[in-house]
């Protein structure tokens, strides 16, 4: 098995056993392991009927799993935080989605890489141009740091 990269997105916006949704991202890093890269954690308002901030970040992480097993593994260790399946953008002690790939594109029942809305999400984009600005969008073939001076773009306009 050849060793690929891949982008993860992290955010919580509610306490759990580690403490508030800062110290959840922080420990949900520690948890993953192999991050070759992470960015600051920032802040933002919630999507959808949440109240709540979140805390999100994104790391880079290197392994030998094809993407529908590390996604069983960011699954687990989303249940071991306390995270239950319930409403779509409602509070969340934590979430790890996986953002890119160094294989490119993957698509089968349960995944899509890259994430399908990665794009246009600020709280993704912004943290992901810290750690991989040259990564490649598989789809567009934009990098992230072209990625991100069009949401930038596109939100100044509105």
């Amino acid at each position: 098995m050849t060793r690929t990269s891949y982008a993860i997105a992290i955010g919580s916006n509610r306490r759990g056993r580690h403490g508030g949704p800062e110290r959840e991202v922080t420990a949900a890093i520690a948890a993953l392991g192999n991050v070759s890269a992470q960015s600051r954690i920032i802040h933002t308002p919630p999507l959808g009927p949440s109240n709540r901030r979140f805390a999100n970040a994104v790391v880079t992480l290197a392994s030998d799993e094809q993407p529908p097993a590390l996604l069983r593994r960011l699954k687990a260790i989303e249940r071991d935080f306390g995270r239950r399946r319930g409403r779509i953008w409602g509070a969340r002690v934590i979430d790890l989605d996986i953002i890119l790939w160094s294989g490119g594109a993957w698509g089968d029942n349960h995944l899509i890489v890259p994430h399908p809305r990665f794009r246009e999400r600020d709280f993704v984009l912004m943290p992901l141009l810290q750690v991989a600005p040259s990564w490649r969008d598989p789809m567009s073939g934009l990098s992230v740091r072209q990625l991100a001076a069009r949401l930038r773009r596109k939100t100044c306009t509105r």
